[in-house]
């Protein structure tokens, strides 16, 4: 089991939470399958083989959120989990608003109630809303718990929350912003004064117990043809980013494969993916470029997305405060694709690329797929992104969440 630390102090609290959380309910689940082996097949694979658990510390509740493929294949005994935690005990917040990571801006007072079980939750901001409409997403064709122009629910005091299949959209002037929540468990907690400077944490999982059976025998809600035939590809494609020794290459490769290019078109909205296509330049004497995809859109211009490993080791934000800007190796990434942009500045460019592959590009929004969603989850990060135009920051989970979603497009 590995784990990143977000916040020391509270790092004893999450493991007596995980090792009872173990006990009660995820370590019962995993002995009632394989007493039940024909349950393999159908049980919710991410209960069981875990790629994250990710633990939110709040006021009221602790989020647990799993991460993993949808689907089982083994059972195997032992697993290597990375465990996150992110301490918001101290922050006055509605602690669901900050793991989705959307700031709603509902122009509405009344709040939605959160019941104990939701299931395929629907809840867009009013920005989120405006974009799914000029995407032609069939809200009535959608059998969700759904609200609009609504304040972000918060999970009730003293009770246990639950949320599966939880579709989430914000939108901004680079396009639609998609956070899916495979699996939520908000469980109650309580604080209390032990003294000016130190607060006693509690809670109770042996309620966990009653959910064993049921999330053993659980099938978790997919659309058909999802599940059998495009979800594997998509754990496939997670398998590779998710491998360290994958390169850059090998991710590309394999997205530019013909069964695996419904991953970019779906996700941008594309008619067509090229990629590698060698760009020479033809006022000046410079090295050839080949961005990674061109993904060409409805009106027959096409967009340039550029990849880069999921896996960071460096800060994507340094400076003191107040003074914070993008770490320089992330600059020169957006730098990268600033060449591809300039590049398509030239007319005797664009007329030369037009002619050779078919297809118009000028003035290209710039898409880097980069790192994970935990990896860029700060304020501070989203104004510096502010100053940047023409270009849009991905991680490789709001890649995989934004092609998922589109499945549940009737």
């Amino acid at each position: 089991m590995s784990e990143k630390v977000v916040h020391s102090s509270i790092k004893p609290i999450v493991m007596t939470f995980l090792e009872q959380l173990m006990r009660n309910h995820l370590g019962p689940i995993y002995h009632y399958v394989k007493n039940n082996p024909e349950l393999i097949k159908t049980v919710t694979g991410f209960l069981l083989a875990h790629e994250k658990i990710v633990i939110y510390i709040g006021r009221t509740h602790i989020g647990v959120e799993y991460i993993g493929s949808e689907s089982l294949t083994e059972l195997k005994e032992e697993s290597n989990i990375e465990i996150q935690y992110h301490d918001y005990s101290t922050k006055d917040c509605n602690l669901l608003e900050l793991i989705i990571g959307f700031e709603y801006d509902s122009t509405g007072r009344i709040r939605m109630p959160l019941p104990p079980i939701n299931e395929d939750l629907l809840l867009p901001t009013n920005r989120g809303w405006d974009k799914l409409s000029d995407l032609g997403w069939n809200f009535a064709a959608q059998d969700s718990i759904m609200a609009f122009n609504t304040p972000c629910p918060e999970p009730t005091d003293g009770q246990f929350t639950r949320i599966i299949n939880g579709m989430f959209f914000d939108a901004d002037e680079s396009g639609l912003k998609t956070r899916r929540i495979k699996w939520l468990d908000l469980i109650p907690i309580k604080f209390k004064e032990n003294d000016d400077e130190t607060e006693i944490i509690s809670f109770n999982l042996s309620p966990m117990q009653r959910f064993v059976e049921h999330d053993a025998r659980y099938i978790y809600p997919m659309p058909q043809d999802y599940r059998a035939v495009q979800l594997p590809k998509i754990n496939k494609f997670i398998e590779k980013w998710g491998d360290d020794n994958s390169s850059e290459t090998d991710i590309t490769n394999f997205l530019s494969q013909k069964d695996n290019e419904f991953i970019l078109s779906m996700k941008f909205g594309a008619t067509e993916i090229h990629s590698e296509l060698t760009c020479e330049w033809q006022s000046e004497n410079k090295n050839n470029i080949r961005p990674d995809f061109f993904v060409v859109q409805p009106n027959g211009y096409a967009d340039i997305i550029e990849f880069k490993l999921p896996h960071l080791s460096k800060e994507t934000v340094v400076g003191t405060k107040n003074r914070e800007t993008f770490g320089a190796w992330l600059n020169s990434y957006i730098s990268q694709t600033r060449v591809y942009s300039s590049y398509f500045d030239d007319p005797n460019n664009r007329t030369w690329f037009e002619k050779k592959y078919g297809f118009k590009v000028h003035k290209p929004r710039r898409v880097l797929v980069v790192g994970r969603r935990n990896d860029f989850d700060s304020d501070v990060w989203r104004e510096i992104m502010h100053d940047y135009k023409d270009i849009d920051i991905l991680t490789f989970d709001d890649l995989v969440d934004g092609v998922a979603v589109q499945f549940y497009k009737a």
